[in-house]
């Protein structure tokens, strides 16, 4: 008969691996909030109800800064203050009272949907740089690009307009570098 010996010394007792344990749930912990992505948009929900005048999320004319944020808080939300350049403004600072326009945007980059932010990073260019890359010759013989937005207009605090509109880089991409060549008014 033969026999086995362990060494116990060897084997993690119960308050090491517990501590481990601890460590582990602490690590992903911290990786999955600073991985923490925010939801993208999918194309069908750029389609706008014709018969009740409203978004795919149930948002139409009339509708509070309370209900669109219900709807739409967690995406990614660009706003034009009196007909200004789009910002990132945090959805609880966004000045709703104001004449503003705010806009959810998502490229779809071969089909997939993609953020502004996402884009860049893959890219390694600044946020000034997407234009130029979305539009040129080489990117998009390699890549389809189509860009999906609505926009909500607002006056006094309820959405007075919405329109949903996409461009399709690969078909138009000339109409982009002319507009990006214009000087800005």
């Amino acid at each position: 008969m033969v026999s086995k010996t362990i060494d116990v010394g060897s084997i993690p007792t119960a308050p090491v691996m517990k501590k481990l344990f601890f460590i582990f749930l602490i690590l992903i912990g911290f990786l999955t909030a600073c991985g923490k992505e925010q939801p993208l948009l999918e194309a069908a929900d750029y389609e706008l109800n014709q018969s009740a005048n409203t978004t795919r999320k149930g948002i139409g004319i009339g509708d509070t800064p309370e209900e669109f944020l219900a709807a739409y808080g967690d995406y990614d939300i660009e706003t034009s203050i009196e007909y200004g350049p789009f910002e990132a403004i945090a959805p609880d600072e966004i000045p709703f009272t104001d004449s503003i326009r705010t806009i959810l945007p998502t490229f779809f980059i071969d089909g997939l949907p993609a953020t502004i932010e996402q884009i860049c990073t893959e890219n390694e260019i600044e946020r000034t740089g997407l234009l130029s890359l979305l539009s040129s010759d080489e990117y998009l013989q390699n890549h389809t690009v189509v860009y999906h937005y609505m926009i909500f207009t607002w006056d006094d605090g309820v959405i007075t307009d919405i329109h949903s509109e996409f461009m399709d880089y690969n078909e138009d991409a000339s109409y982009y570098e002319d507009l990006e060549a214009e000087p800005m008014k």
